[in-house]
């Protein structure tokens, strides 16, 4: 019998595809923990600074070179055989699109699209990355001159009501919950892994380190994503 799966990426998915994590051992915020000021909503609007060297690290970010991985390829794969209720991922990257997924529930947003903090337009990453390219350090919003930041949720923003309420569903509505190189501590994303199993799901967890859901799941996993994943979801 087909059996209805949902799943929940995070950045331990990506890692083999040389985007780092944040908070692993080798993660963005381990190696320099004043990095997190560029991901709170409050310290990016305060300060130019911040905002200017934000674009920087937006340049230079691993998502631009990366290419999807096994990983990426057997939620594909879950997908074409019908087996998939759905994919919810905590990344911005775009490699699971960029894998072939055509349904993804995108919770912190993405990294292709800008919005502007004052009027709410939205323009793509690449329009922006041209115009800091020139010499704009700080581009303002071309329509009302406001803050310009990546469609991403940052601490300190509400994630989009509409996107939340489509990854509760699909946390209460499956028969097997995957939660996928996702460490578990990020709230709402987080609570999804204990909403499908409180709704009967089977619930799964990889991950290389240890998360706050581990004693909920009915299997814990501790291999390479890239390894593991694709021979669990033939299953």
């Amino acid at each position: 019998m087909t059996r209805t799966i949902s799943v929940l990426t995070g950045a331990g998915i990506s890692t083999e595809s040389g985007i780092p994590d944040f908070r692993g051992p080798n993660g963005v915020w381990t190696r320099d923990p004043k990095a997190q000021a560029m991901f709170t909503l409050q310290n990016y609007v305060a300060d130019p600074e911040l905002r200017r060297r934000s674009w920087q690290t937006r340049r230079q970010h691993a998502a631009w070179s990366a290419e999807p991985n096994a990983g990426h390829r057997a939620l594909v794969d879950l997908e074409r055989a019908g087996r998939l209720r759905s994919l919810v991922t905590q990344n911005i990257d775009g490699l699971h699109q960029r894998a072939g997924s055509t349904d993804v529930i995108e919770l912190h947003g993405t990294l292709y699209r800008v919005e502007c903090l004052g009027c709410g337009t939205r323009t793509t990453m690449a329009e922006a990355l041209e115009r800091v390219a020139t010499g704009e350090e700080d581009p303002p919003c071309l329509s009302c001159g406001g803050i310009l930041k990546s469609a991403t949720i940052s601490f300190g923003q509400h994630l989009d009501t509409a996107v939340l309420r489509r990854a509760q569903d699909a946390a209460r509505d499956c028969a097997e919950f995957y939660a996928v190189g996702t460490s578990l501590t990020v709230q709402p994303a987080a609570g999804l892994a204990r909403l499908a199993a409180r709704n009967g799901a089977r619930l799964v967890i990889v991950n290389a380190e240890p998360t706050p859901y581990d004693d909920l799941a009915d299997l814990v996993v501790r291999d390479p994503i890239g390894q593991v994943l694709p021979a669990l979801l033939a299953g």
